[in-house]
């Protein structure tokens, strides 16, 4: 029997729109209450302390606007559940830029509060439809920006992690269009049938080869909740100590996903 062709997810393009400028607002609020000595901390980004974590955060954001400026592609070459595995290639980019980022824009709040103003502008400019040249390869602007509902879930996550009590709170849209994203993306790189991993309330996949699972309760399970999903894809959590904390439980012979995990480094 042939293997069954999954379905490419679909998202609403005014949710996902919503849900960026909804995650955005929430960090440039909390932002704006950061004094010198708590944008001075250090983050879990390596060297970057978290003004350098907020000037990247406002970076992913303008990646919009980078696209919107450069020649429209000829076709779609890509998927959007593609994007999570293109974006190592440029650590080393990234991390420059960020730094300039950082040294460009002393007064972060007017900077977000710049960003905020031109998306807004871009969003209403261009149709969802407009093809842009990305780090993973030519995609529409609606799906561009889910791709952006995972860099800003992911920062603010690690915001929240470098500033104590800071807890900026995730957009729902945000958090569900993320941590859907990052489950496709692990169907994509362990194609198969035999284990479903389930993020509640957002997403179920089925992944990894072996006998497919056709009815009844499948013989290997993962579960676990959207934020220990997002940091176990992105390389925040490792899948030992998800597991020895108990904020994974992994039933069956096939649902240790430690070797495909992170899919973002």
């Amino acid at each position: 029997m042939p293997p069954v062709r999954k379905r490419a997810r679909s998202y609403d393009a005014a949710r996902t729109r919503a849900a960026v400028l909804a995650q955005f607002g929430n960090v440039r609020e909390a932002v704006r209450g950061l004094g010198p000595e708590q944008l001075a901390l250090p983050t879990r980004l390596g060297e970057w302390t978290v003004r350098e974590l907020v000037a990247h955060i406002g970076m992913a954001v303008t990646a919009v606007h980078r696209a919107l400026d450069r020649p429209t592609p000829p076709k779609q070459d890509v998927t959007v559940v593609r994007w999570p595995f293109a974006t190592a290639a440029n650590a080393g980019a990234i991390h420059d830029f960020t730094r300039g980022q950082a040294t460009a824009h002393p007064d972060l709040d007017a900077h977000l509060a710049e960003v905020e103003r031109s998306l807004r502008a871009l969003l209403e400019q261009y149709p969802g439809g407009r093809l842009l040249e990305t780090n993973a390869g030519a995609l529409p602007l609606d799906d561009y920006l889910v791709t952006r509902t995972v860099e800003l879930v992911v920062h603010t996550d690690d915001l929240n992690a470098a500033v104590p009590g800071l807890q900026v709170p995730y957009d729902r849209q945000a958090l569900a269009a993320a941590t859907r994203l990052l489950a496709d993306a692990l169907a994509v790189k362990a194609p198969g049938g035999s284990t479903e991993v389930r993020v509640p309330p957002y997403a179920v996949v089925q992944c990894v080869e072996g006998p497919r699972h056709t009815r009844g309760t499948p013989p290997n399970v993962v579960e676990t909740d959207p934020l220990t999903w997002v940091r176990l894809a992105t390389g925040r959590l490792a899948w030992k100590d998800a597991v020895a904390d108990a904020r994974v439980s992994a039933s069956g012979e096939r649902a240790d996903l430690g070797p495909l995990l992170p899919l973002m480094a």
